[in-house]
């Protein structure tokens, strides 16, 4: 792995806790497991919904699963508020099922870093609207990074 950039490691400011949450969202929309574990220690404690696990090999599990199920996955993250090594996030992101049924699911995330810039702790309460395909916000061409001139969530009426 390569070295973290010393700009994007603790203390944050609100410029690095925006550029941190871009590469998360960056990376998550890769849907490559292998790339996204890279961002947590070696140890990161996870709990996802209902889910808690640790380690990067259980987040590399935990992400095949992930986009094995939620198929054309795309995500768009925001920043919260953050403190010296922690930031909260709020998100959508829009995915179908093998039927074809859409559905977004809101959430927040609180993120914990360790001294080098890597998430030591990720915990995560998500919820599934189903939606029409009409209803859908996020067409980029996935997977790839959402295009920096698509709306956030902060012009979002939901």
């Amino acid at each position: 792995m390569t070295e973290i950039p010393k700009k994007l490691i603790p203390p944050f400011d609100r410029d690095i806790a925006i550029a941190k949450v871009r590469m998360a969202e960056d990376a998550w929309n890769s849907r490559d497991p292998e790339r996204v574990a890279l961002a947590y220690t070696e140890d990161s404690f996870w709990r996802n919904r209902a889910e808690i696990f640790q380690g990067r090999e259980a987040i590399r599990n935990f992400l095949r699963r992930k986009w094995d199920k939620e198929l054309d996955y795309r995500l768009v993250k925001e920043m919260w508020a953050f403190s010296d090594n922690r930031i909260a996030v709020r998100f959508q992101y829009e995915w179908h099922d093998d039927a074809g049924q859409w559905y977004r699911a809101y959430g927040n995330e609180n993120w914990e870093f360790d001294n080098q810039g890597l998430m030591r702790r990720r915990e995560a309460s998500i919820n599934d609207r189903p939606i029409q395909v009409s209803d859908r916000r996020f067409y980029w061409p996935a997977p790839a990074s959402r295009p920096q001139d698509h709306p956030g969530l902060i012009d979002s009426p939901e």
